[in-house]
């Protein structure tokens, strides 16, 4: 791989960083300064392959973080069919008064391939809405959890699409797949046995692009699916989210071979650039059908238009649908490079809508909350918490800890707030007052009512950056009273107490002088414990400073 790849692949991702857009709009930006360099995609297989990759990982990740159950949602499944009928029903029309009006490149093209073009922009990408979410935070909020579902059923279309575009059926032994789930306790056996390490990085390949991508190929099916399928196999195991963190930056990386391919496809002529611009006029449209059809199903209509916006661009599903239809003679070649750069242009209007979608809907918010149909969705409702004196945010090991804790002290004046339904549930089994929520979802602290006699919140969440965004919050909210936050890191500390914690505990630390203070008084003579009683006491002091 030539080193000028490498090197304008870096200066245009951090310029337009530096600007306030995603760094993939960079990407897109450097395979187009390529091909002016006289770089071909033919020349590059490497990079061609990498981009791949780079999608197989990406679906392999969302269905590590996948619940199935999630997809057979109304507003997932049925939202996701009505957009794509509705879809097509708007953009056919509208693309044939632009051949009437003059666009050459539409002006000879029939109602089916006018219906193909439709179907092709009535995706929303992946690639994009996942960095999105994933960059503010909120792959767990509501918006999130069904933009991410749609995404989904979304890619269920096109592999179909593509499976039935291949003319091939799928091997009689595609029927074994289904045998799958039978597999899933040898599958976790291993799972259990890789470790923390390489070998869990190398699991996850596997898993990924052998039992995932080339099974299914080598059935007939596409290779995506297949990733996709083993990741939601995978998604019920413990160590799911670990895995996914330690192939994050394989997917990353390959990303960026993914966006620099759209751009080695070539430069588009005059007309086409004016065509691309006037297409992405088709993403407002988008935004609105989302809008309207996720507020029929319930949801606020603040959650229906974070999630619309997240899915208002084009794909780059209609890419690879166009790239199949231009194969097979349906559409003209110079079609692929439209879409393409209307692909770039859709990521450079959502780019900005995404980071201003807050103040957008403030402006619009009466207009917007008429749309919404009570009851509200079950999910989207505001989260009743009492009155409790303390707040613990995390429900996990140290959570709860501190919930027994402050139980012994102060029993009924308590609540957790724990994101996993299922770790709810448990807590509540074990008496503790625990309520689902995600401290690290914006949705939350929308919905979230009031508390006047709250007195101190701890933070207990395991990622620095989810307490930081929570002590934002907080201050947003104008809240009074203490904070106590804990820390893995010593420089994470200086951070939370500049936000505004009052009380920083590090683990650590805490853990070694516990250890220490076990050590001496388990091993070493009476004459010998006074100082380790001296460091229990002050490690219950320590401890203290949280309660």
């Amino acid at each position: 791989m030539e080193p000028a790849i490498l090197i304008i692949t870096l200066i245009c991702g951090m310029l337009v960083s530096r600007i306030g857009l995603p760094p993939l709009i960079g990407y897109l930006v450097a395979g187009f300064v390529l091909f002016v360099m006289g770089i071909e995609k033919e020349s590059m297989p490497l990079l061609q392959e990498l981009a791949n990759l780079g999608v197989t990982l990406l679906l392999f990740a969302i269905g590590l973080k996948l619940d199935i159950r999630s997809l057979f949602k109304a507003e997932v499944w049925a939202g996701s069919s009505v957009h794509l009928i509705l879809s097509i029903l708007v953009f056919v029309p509208i693309l044939k008064i632009l051949g009437l009006l003059g666009l050459s490149q539409l002006t000879s093209l029939g109602i089916e391939q006018l219906t193909l073009l439709a179907f092709a922009l009535s995706f929303s990408s992946t690639v994009f809405a996942v960095k999105v979410l994933e960059d503010k935070g909120d792959m767990q909020s509501l918006y999130g959890r069904v933009a991410i579902g749609i995404l989904i059923m979304q890619d269920i279309f096109a592999v179909l699409f593509l499976t039935i575009s291949k003319g091939d059926v799928p091997s009689v032994w595609a029927f074994a797949l289904l045998l799958l789930p039978l597999a899933k306790p040898l599958i976790y056996k291993a799972f259990d046995r890789v470790g923390h390490g390489e070998l869990l990085v190398l699991f996850g390949l596997v898993m990924a692009l052998v039992v995932g991508a080339w099974l299914f190929e080598s059935l007939g099916l596409k290779p995506d699916l297949g990733a996709l399928v083993i990741g939601i196999l995978l998604a019920g195991h413990k160590k799911a989210s670990e895995l996914a963190k330690s192939l994050f930056y394989f997917k990353e990386l390959f990303l960026v071979a993914f966006f620099l391919t759209i751009g080695l496809n070539g430069l588009p002529t005059v007309s086409d650039i004016v065509l691309a611009a006037l297409l992405v006029l088709l993403v407002p449209l988008k935004i609105l059908l989302f809008v309207y059809i996720l507020t029929r199903f319930k949801l606020r209509s603040r959650t229906s238009m974070l999630g619309s916006f997240n899915l208002g661009n084009f794909s780059e599903f209609g890419l690879i649908v166009a790239a199949v239809a231009t194969s097979k003679g349906w559409l003209p070649s110079h079609w692929l490079v439209i879409i393409a750069v209307a692909l770039s242009f859709s990521f450079l209007l959502a780019a900005p809508l995404n980071a201003t979608v807050g103040s957008i809907y403030q402006r619009f918010q009466l207009r917007l909350v008429r749309l919404e149909k009570r009851p509200l969705h079950p999910e989207d409702r505001p989260i009743a918490i009492g009155n409790p004196r303390f707040l613990i945010l995390g429900m996990g090991r140290i959570g709860s800890g501190a919930y027994d804790e402050l139980r012994a002290r102060f029993d009924g004046e308590i609540l957790g707030i724990e994101h996993k339904q299922d770790l709810v549930d448990l807590h509540r089994a074990k008496g503790r007052n625990v309520v689902q929520g995600d401290a690290s979802d914006t949705d939350f602290w929308e919905k979230l009512d009031k508390a006047p006699n709250l007195e101190l919140v701890l933070l207990a969440m395991p990622h620095h950056a989810g307490n930081l965004f929570a002590v934002e919050q907080l201050n947003k909210l104008n809240y009074q009273g203490k904070i106590s936050a804990i820390v893995q890191y010593g420089e994470d500390a200086a951070s939370l107490r500049n936000s505004g914690v009052h009380s920083v505990y590090n683990l650590y630390e805490a853990a070694g002088a516990g250890f220490v203070d076990h050590v001496v008084h388990e091993l070493l003579p009476d004459s010998e414990t006074k100082a380790g009683t001296e460091a229990q006491e002050g490690t219950q002091k320590q401890t203290s400073s949280l309660v």
